[in-house]
């Protein structure tokens, strides 16, 4: 894969989710919420080993960023997504390696062989799913990768950068280098709220970043943990939308902010920098039983609206493609899209 246009470059996270059904007596015993994304404490250590001993533990190839990328490159032509995040020198590494070969994505790894490659526990109960992250290896990621030669290669071809959320918990300066870049360049920077303790938590890095990224992705409930963090006074959805769209804008693109907000089933919630009202975009209402697994029917929508857009699709066309990809995901396991690609785009 050293040919290829390489036109989404995504930094992230790279995880091996760990994921089990009906895991109501985890959610107990580890005191987690059922829709819910936290990092792992001392208390939590004990999960990956306590699922592998008590469930069917299903492995599925993980990390937010990388799951949008390896969605937005089922839509886009062959060898179009690089994703840059950090690894083990280990089995779980080469897993996560197949998975994106299998899909065309190009794995731009550093690798830390003195830390296991992380894992992310995902406990399904019901429709919900409470994902507890071990960062292991991702967090080590150094900015000094995107210097090698392998990194400038994909980083200096991108017509569009994807930062997750999950990544500022520790690689800020990392995303401030490619933000500077897509500045330089003028190409699209995006990122992904990704869960509610991101902005709640690392404010300081949200807002520090906020203002190179055009494209801000979020679902309801990473929106409110944005309004409570930033004291905006409300819970309603469009109003917090527009608040982040009107933050204040480092770059022309940025003047220019798109907002996308998912809310399950209900409407998604569009706000454009500078507009008086936001826009909604209805959702195809879908059969209970027909839902498998909500993991990363976030990443699958982001992945699907920006492989859309690269492709010169209009905002409304590229967030009915990201419904689709969400669609898809949800009706089985993990954030693997098995159809044609003609149903899609």
């Amino acid at each position: 894969m050293s040919g290829g246009n390489f036109e989404l470059v995504a930094i992230g996270n790279p995880l091996l989710d760990m994921q089990i059904r009906n895991g109501e007596a985890v959610l107990e015993k580890y005191n987690l919420k059922a829709n819910d994304a936290i990092l792992a404490e001392p208390q939590h250590l004990s999960i990956y080993q306590h699922i592998v001993d008590n469930y069917e533990v299903t492995y599925v190839a993980g990390g937010a960023a990388q799951n949008a990328a390896r969605c937005a490159q089922y839509a886009l032509p062959p060898n179009s997504t690089a994703y840059l995040g950090c690894v083990g020198s280990d089995d779980l590494a080469n897993q996560l390696r197949a998975a994106n070969d299998k899909e065309g994505l190009k794995s731009v790894y550093q690798v830390d062989s003195s830390t296991p490659t992380g894992s992310c526990a995902v406990v399904l109960t019901g429709h919900d799913r409470s994902l507890c992250t071990n960062l292991g290896a991702a967090e080590k990621f150094d900015k000094s990768h995107l210097e090698t030669a392998e990194a400038q290669q994909v980083i200096k071809k991108a017509k569009f950068f994807y930062m997750g959320g999950f990544f500022l918990t520790h690689g800020l300066e990392s995303a401030k280098v490619l933000a500077h870049e897509a500045k330089a360049r003028d190409v699209p920077f995006s990122m992904n709220l990704s869960a509610p303790f991101i902005p709640q938590f690392f404010k300081a890095q949200v807002d520090e970043i906020l203002p190179f990224s055009d494209l801000v992705f979020g679902n309801e409930s990473e929106a409110e943990a944005f309004a409570e963090s930033h004291n905006l006074g409300t819970k309603d959805l469009a109003t917090i939308a527009q608040a982040i769209a009107d933050f204040e804008s480092a770059t022309p693109r940025a003047e220019k902010r798109t907002v996308v907000i998912t809310h399950g089933a209900e409407p998604t919630i569009i706000a454009v920098k500078g507009n008086k009202e936001t826009q909604i975009h209805q959702t195809v209402k879908i059969n209970p039983s027909d839902i498998v697994d909500t993991n990363g029917a976030g990443d699958a929508f982001a992945g699907g609206v920006m492989a859309a857009l690269i492709m010169g699709k209009a905002l409304d066309q590229a967030i009915d493609v990201g419904h689709k990809l969400g669609r898809m995901c949800i009706g089985q396991v993990g954030p693997i899209l098995k159809f044609p690609k003609e149903q899609v785009m």
